[in-house]
């Protein structure tokens, strides 16, 4: 029912977002057709596309052409860049520019005689309006010069499809409160569970990456018991929290309507999209503390679990280097261009090395609580003391080679993105120490080609996001989630202790954060970034990561108050979730031919639907008791 009610809403979305106004493709004639949502329909500029305006420039000073130049306000330390060449006054319309909405831009004004700068007027435009710049002589005598911006026709506003699926989501999540509501009441209780006979498949043990163990037999509760000393019921909020972190990774990574805040930042900051993956590492990390623990209580040697991880491993590699080379069917050995890092074979390595400290340096009885200390109030971190150890030595080498590893042609400690960043004194130099040692070891044909970077910043050195250099703060990030599974196993069943220290954890995160990055987004010592998977990125990810799961964890499993769906459902099947959305992406229904490909409206109906669908394979595949394992 709750899949049938899913598919329906969907479709329903679907078709009311794209209700209003049909437009054309654009480009089919002098001024291509698009409509304002919800309004009446409105003609596009000419040559404008998604996320872009046009702007008129009128030069009205009859002596020297000029010189638009323009900066994005988004860019950091960028140098100006030659939008148009404008002549002197000739009588016409202007010159036509298309200029960028997505951010606040710069623009600079220079005359052709001595090259004298006339004016920098600083603007954010709005998708799909039409503008004009008027430079005219204001004073003869004085020679002063005004720049003004002249609304023609006003912008969409391209953000209102956002809200309407919000509330339509909301909408949603009302009928379905309302249903538990209902679902309260005994003889209506009673009546559908004897129509819908429902079983619970929470026996079901060890999902993928680790997670911790189910009892053996069905319990006819659909709210499952908490995870305890004798009791090995597994904690709903973990898969919760990997399936909130699976579904928005799913949405961003099909496009996210095509809104800059839903795609990776440029170079230095955070968007939506840069909070998903190290969550979902998080989470891995706690997953394999509670399994790992399980595992080796009940008798298990620990050459088997090693064996059982090295194979583990080497499947997340292996799988992910064919998820991110789909043109691999194009010859038999594509190796001149097969991008060897990745999202999967980052999880890999350091599922690899998290779960192999887990195994070699546990003592029995640490995670119980069993070992007698000096300082019981640090019983989640004191057995663990080598693992740390370990830990800090490795980000020890990424600050040694990120700040001292000579990088020919760049200042040492270099964290820019190159291109035009710095005014475009190092462009070059794209991730500094992370990208020279990708492209010295793997090779520049076997890295990611087109770097978030590119765009904004225009730099055209290739660049892993997954490269080598940040896999050592993913296996600190990891490390981190692998810290709140000892948390739960070393206070079980005490919410409170357990609840308090996810916040000290939390703050304790946020201050290292603030103190590295100078609470900015540019200027710190470390800034956030995910490029670079920075230590600030990570602190800061964390700080977010231990007050998410403190929250799910106590809706989910200590008040009850929420069942965890619809995202405890994919959190069963993360690993066929996402790598069904990655080779799947391009086939339908999860995608289809637009009728408007530059409308935000059309990008973000078809990356909800395939999301939503993606939501609904998973609660099948639960009811239906399928789980793929690694």
């Amino acid at each position: 029912m709750a899949a049938a009610l899913a598919a329906a809403v969907a479709a329903a979305l679907g078709a009311v977002l794209l209700a209003p106004g049909s437009t054309e493709p654009p480009g089919d004639g002098p001024a291509a057709a698009s409509s304002r949502w919800g309004a009446a329909e409105r003609w596009r500029p000419p040559g404008v596309r998604m996320d872009q305006a046009l702007l008129l420039v009128r030069n009205e000073l009859p002596e020297q052409g000029l010189s638009l130049l323009a900066r994005c306000g988004a860019c950091h330390r960028c140098s100006y860049q030659l939008l148009a060449v404008i002549p002197p006054r000739d009588g016409g319309p202007g010159k036509a520019v298309v200029v960028d909405t997505q951010h606040p831009l710069s623009l600079l004004l220079n005359g052709s005689l001595a090259g004298s700068e006339l004016c920098k007027i600083q603007y954010h435009f709005g998708e799909f309006g039409n503008y004009s710049l008027v430079i005219k002589t204001l004073s003869t005598s004085t020679k002063t010069v005004s720049c003004d911006i002249v609304i023609n026709e006003g912008p969409v506003n391209s953000y209102l499809p956002i809200l309407f699926a919000f509330l339509v989501y909301m909408g949603i999540l009302a009928i379905l409160i309302i249903w538990r509501l209902v679902m309260k009441i005994d003889p209506v209780r009673n009546w559908v569970y004897k129509k819908l006979n429902p079983r619970e498949t929470d026996r079901l043990i060890n999902s993928e990456l680790g997670s911790p163990n189910t009892t053996d037999s069905i319990s006819s509760d659909p709210a499952p018991r908490l995870w305890s000393a004798t009791s090995h019921q597994r904690l709903r909020s973990l898969d919760t929290f990997r399936g909130l972190s699976l579904i928005i990774m799913v949405f961003v990574n099909y496009g996210g309507g095509k809104y800059w805040f839903f795609k990776h930042e440029s170079w230095n900051g955070l968007t939506v999209a840069d909070l998903v993956f190290p969550w979902f590492v998080f989470i891995m990390g706690t997953s394999i503390s509670l399994s790992l623990s399980s595992t080796l209580r009940w008798g298990s040697s620990k050459q088997k679990v090693l064996g059982k991880i090295l194979w583990r491993s080497f499947l997340l590699i292996l799988l992910g280097i064919i998820v991110v080379n789909p043109n691999y069917c194009l010859g038999p050995l594509s190796w001149d261009n097969l991008r060897i890092p990745g999202v999967l074979q980052r999880l890999g390595l350091t599922y690899l090395v998290v779960a192999a400290l887990e195994v070699l340096f546990t003592r029995a009885g640490a995670d119980s609580g069993t070992l007698e200390m000096s300082c019981p109030a640090l019983q989640d971190i004191l057995p663990y003391w080598p693992q740390w150890i370990f830990i800090l030595m490795l980000e020890v080498i990424w600050l040694c080679l990120t700040f001292l590893l000579p990088v020919p042609g760049c200042p040492r400690g270099y964290l820019g993105p190159g291109g035009i960043g710095d005014f475009g004194n190092y462009p070059n130099c794209t991730g500094g120490a992370a990208g020279y040692i990708d492209r010295l070891i793997l090779g520049e044909n076997h890295i990611y080609q087109h770097p978030s970077s590119s765009v904004l910043y225009q730099t055209t050195m290739p660049y892993d996001p997954e490269g080598i250099l940040g896999t050592i703060n993913t296996i600190f990030m990891a490390f981190l989630g692998l810290q709140a599974g000892k948390i739960i196993l070393s206070y079980r069943d005490q919410h409170k202790q357990i609840l308090s220290r996810f916040f000290i954890w939390s703050i304790v995160m946020g201050i290292i954060s603030a103190i590295l990055t100078k609470c900015s987004k540019e200027e710190g010592f470390i800034p956030i970034n995910k490029n670079l998977w920075s230590t600030s990125y990570v602190t800061t990810m964390s700080c977010f990561a231990f007050i998410l799961l403190l929250l799910i964890y106590y809706l989910v499993d200590v008040k009850r108050l929420w069942s965890g769906a619809p995202f405890f459902y994919p959190g069963m099947n993360s690993i066929l979730v996402y790598i069904g959305h990655e080779v799947f992406e391009n086939y339908f229904p999860f995608k289809w031919k637009m009728h408007d490909s530059q409308s935000h409206v059309e990008h973000l109906t078809q990356n909800l639907i395939a999301t939503t669908l993606w939501v609904i394979i998973s609660y099948v595949l639960y009811r239906k008791r399928i789980f793929w394992k690694i």
